[in-house]
């Protein structure tokens, strides 16, 4: 069998409904929700403030804004495919449609570094966070050190030597939310919905009392001078003079790579297309109505944030997080309001967490009905019709990492695995405009090849401008994945034809 045998249109389309799919629950209020829910979390909290004391400074605002012109290039494209192919998978599915298995192979790989490890990144904050809520900030306060911290973490608190033994409030949401994804997606979605409001009511009253406590002094310089003197940056490596991605515009670049975790999550919302009422125009408005409040909430935000402190004060380890700290440090008389912020953390990570675990169970599923990994995978629960073998596997898998490694071991391969799917899904969508032209499309990426392409040239920048260690450990992971297929997922592939057909309009209307 060719290694770029392809999957074709109507194949997809006749696994899209009947009793052995997912259930369709989700209207485009909920996708948007769910969209938000993803995007609204660790990115915001703690990306803002260490790109902006690390490399942009009061320019992040620009990183945000290079982040989503590359997220919006992709997201049209991902709204294109989601209309045409309203199948869960995600840009797996996309690729497997257009550029064959082996493509889709590596890309669904890929969307393990997003989601699964994404899932234990920020469980492993939310822990960091619920402790800090806890104790009320106070030293060898509230969960005991060794059970809240990984066996390769170790500190000093009140003058003891403690050692982490395993990570139990990362388990103990992880666990949560993968039980509330067994019970149904609608369930999830309704509670995903409420923690929305929620949090970014918090945002917004962020917004509006640290506006009045901006300083124009803060924002100025804008963007820091590339001739700025080096410094210590929050990861532990120092930038010589002539590193282009230190200040100036290459750390506004450098920065919009390190705040593109931030908008990670509207792709998620392609995950659940099965799941959609009617996808042709629900997925669309999901995708990029999610994506548009976000990138306006987060340009709002940053502003605010880089006013309130001096970028300075994130440089310093401890401090990537702190809008707890601008509020305590610049804002006096509001320390409620750094409380409400720390709720609003958790609230963020939690539904990131949850999003993050639908999307990846999803792509696990698509990936097992088409063979490529074992049918434990796409097992549906008799009366719930989730894949609830799957949820529970990935919980032990993911609950691993958040349980017995520190969150640095993530890094930045959740962004570098994102950014490498949305350059396969503009590529996609230029391969399908050509292969079928007439193929109906309810939605269209408009100025194709430009919107694609531009899309990836952005996306691909990102990708060149994080860190050489990043880039080696993806490969490797890469490299893994593609021992796998050629072991064990080549021989048990499903895809018995390399025809590719085109939907017909009984096709949509039987998808609504």
């Amino acid at each position: 069998m060719s290694l770029f045998v392809k999957k074709s249109i109507q194949q997809l389309l006749s696994t899209a409904d009947g009793e052995k799919s997912l259930k369709r629950t989700l209207g485009s209020g909920s996708l948007i929700a769910l969209g938000i829910g993803a995007i609204i979390g660790a990115g915001l909290f703690v990306r803002t403030a260490a790109a902006a004391g690390g490399f942009a400074g009061p320019a992040v605002t620009i990183s945000f804004i290079i982040a989503a012109i590359g997220c919006a290039f992709a997201g049209l494209c991902y709204a294109e495919f989601a209309s045409i192919i309203p199948i869960a998978g995600s840009a797996y599915t996309y690729a497997y449609a257009t550029m064959g298995e082996i493509i889709a192979w590596v890309i669904g790989w890929a969307l393990i570094l997003e989601y699964a490890l994404g899932a234990a990144t920020v469980s492993i904050s939310w822990s960091e966070y619920a402790n800090r809520l806890l104790s009320g900030g106070a030293p060898g306060k509230g969960i005991p050190y060794e059970w809240c911290h990984s066996p390769m973490e170790s500190a000093i608190v009140n003058g003891v030597h403690h050692h982490g033994i395993i990570n139990l409030p990362a388990l103990v949401i992880l666990l949560a939310l993968s039980l509330l994804l067994v019970k149904g997606t609608q369930e999830s979605a309704i509670v995903n919905a409420i923690i929305v409001i929620l949090k970014v009511a918090i945002v917004l009253v962020f917004i509006a009392i640290g506006w009045g406590f901006i300083q124009a002094k803060n924002h100025t310089p804008y963007l820091i001078p590339a001739t700025a003197p080096a410094a210590l940056l929050p990861d532990g490596t120092t930038y010589s003079y002539l590193d282009f991605f230190r200040h100036g515009w290459g750390g506004v670049l450098r920065g919009a790579g390190i705040v593109f975790f931030a908008f990670i999550g509207f792709d998620a919302v392609s995950t659940a297309a099965q799941e959609a009422k009617n996808p042709k125009k629900d997925m669309p408005i999901g995708i990029l109505g999610s994506l548009v409040i976000c990138t306006v909430l987060y340009i709002l935000f940053s502003w605010v944030l880089t006013g309130v402190a001096p970028y300075q004060d994130f440089m310093h380890a401890g401090k990537e997080a702190s809008v707890a700290y601008a509020i305590s440090t610049y804002m006096t008389g509001y320390g409620w309001l750094s409380t409400l912020v720390t709720v609003a953390i958790l609230l963020g990570f939690s539904s990131v967490i949850l999003v993050m675990l639908l999307g990846q169970s999803r792509v696990f599923y698509t990936m097992s009905t088409d063979g490529l990994l074992p049918k434990v995978f796409s097992d549906l629960h008799p009366k719930f019709r989730t894949p609830y073998k799957s949820n529970m596997l990935l919980f032990l898998f993911v609950g691993a990492f958040a349980a017995f490694l520190p969150e640095t071991v993530a890094g930045d391969l959740t962004s570098i695995g994102t950014l490498f799917a949305f350059v396969v899904v503009c590529v996609g969508v230029m391969v399908l405009r050509k292969k079928d032209p007439n193929l109906i499309r309810p939605f269209k990426t408009p100025l194709v090849p430009l919107v694609p392409i531009l899309g990836i040239i952005i996306c691909a920048a990102m990708i060149i401008s994080l860190p050489g260690r990043t880039q080696l450990s993806a490969l490797a992971w890469m490299i893994v994945g593609l021992l796998i297929y050629f072991g064990y997922s080549k021989k048990n592939s499903k895809l018995g034809s390399t025809g590719d057909a085109l939907p017909t309009a009984s096709d949509f209307e039987k998808l609504g």
